[in-house]
């Protein structure tokens, strides 16, 4: 089995964080459509052709949420390389941006009901089960590259190796 996957596609995810009350957050939402449909996610989808990864970012945040932050202000956080075995074509290569300034409400869109979460109680359960090895540590502040192996039901995760970035 090779890990090193010869065309994945380039997605991005966006996590927008705030304070209320002493209490950080986290925007996150309902799949409403297409893969993984019925999961909570991050915003996030494909980077089109001619942008940035965090060009991506900031527009995947705006139409799937209706909040808005500039590209600038994301800090990119994490890469996690997605592999899936059983199915290469649905390799993918993640960036993960956070950001703390935003404007707008969220509010539903075609693919995603987004709604904040407490980053202490974060519905793991009803995620992606990779997303319990991963989420937990960007949210935190921790910044890495990760490699996600997938199991051969293209659900389960068969092992998850995290290289952390050096801190300037």
């Amino acid at each position: 089995m090779s890990e090193q996957s010869t065309d994945p596609k380039a997605v991005v995810l966006a996590l927008v964080l705030r304070e209320i009350h002493g209490t950080q957050q986290v925007l996150l939402g309902r799949k409403l459509t297409g893969f993984g449909a019925g999961n909570v996610v991050a915003p996030g989808g494909k980077v089109e052709p001619g942008e940035s990864a965090r060009q991506a970012a900031a527009r995947e945040l705006a139409e799937e949420t209706s909040l808005s932050t500039p590209a600038e202000l994301l800090m990119h956080r994490a890469t996690v390389l997605f592999r899936f075995p059983a199915r290469p074509a649905s390799d993918m290569d993640c960036e993960v941006f956070t950001a703390h300034e935003f404007s707008g409400t969220p509010r539903p869109s075609s693919e995603l009901d987004a709604r904040w979460y407490d980053v202490e109680d974060l519905p793991l359960d009803q995620m992606w089960q990779d997303a319990d090895h991963w989420l937990p540590k960007i949210v935190h502040g921790e910044q890495f590259t990760a490699t996600v192996v997938m199991a051969e039901d293209n659900l389960g995760v068969q092992r998850v190796e995290f290289n952390d970035w050096q801190q300037p």
